[in-house]
């Protein structure tokens, strides 16, 4: 699986996504520091609300193949300035994350991701499962399976 840094706010479904990504059962953790899964990087959401540690990202997106910008459907504005995926010289897709929240509104978080400059964009429920697949399938490679075809397989 190609390698994927998750970035976006506090509370905005990162470590969740990866949970989901993963097969496992959701459990609410706080990011603490950037966390290295496997193929998924977890960032905390002061990395990016913080300026000083915003330069630290930009850093660990070198270790990456794709970097993933998440915006929660329910966010009330967007952190990411225009055009910034020209700043990353890697493959920059958006995450639209809580689609199925009834306060949330998918295309308006979807907007923001394409001013970012994100070209792709996926739009996932981690408590649904709707969309995780998709996301799976977009970073596997040859050989790759997801975690929950290999549970049906034993």
């Amino acid at each position: 699986m190609r390698k994927i840094l998750l970035i976006g706010r506090t509370g905005a479904g990162k470590t969740t996504l990866t949970q989901a990504l993963k097969g496992e059962k959701l459990d609410y953790k706080k990011t603490q520091y950037i966390n290295f899964q496997g193929a998924l990087i977890d960032t905390p959401g002061e990395y990016i609300e913080t300026k000083h540690l915003g330069y630290a990202i930009a850093l660990y997106a070198y270790e990456a193949d794709v970097v993933g910008l998440l915006m929660s459907s329910t966010e009330p504005f967007s952190l990411y300035p225009p055009n910034v995926t020209g700043m990353v010289n890697r493959e920059v897709v958006g995450i639209v994350t809580k689609i199925d929240d009834p306060e949330g509104d998918p295309e308006r978080a979807a907007a923001w991701l394409r001013l970012t400059g994100c070209e792709k964009i996926f739009y996932v429920s981690s408590v649904s499962g709707e969309g995780i697949a998709e996301i799976f399938d977009y970073l596997k490679e040859d050989g790759d399976v997801l975690p929950w075809e290999t549970e049906n397989k034993q």
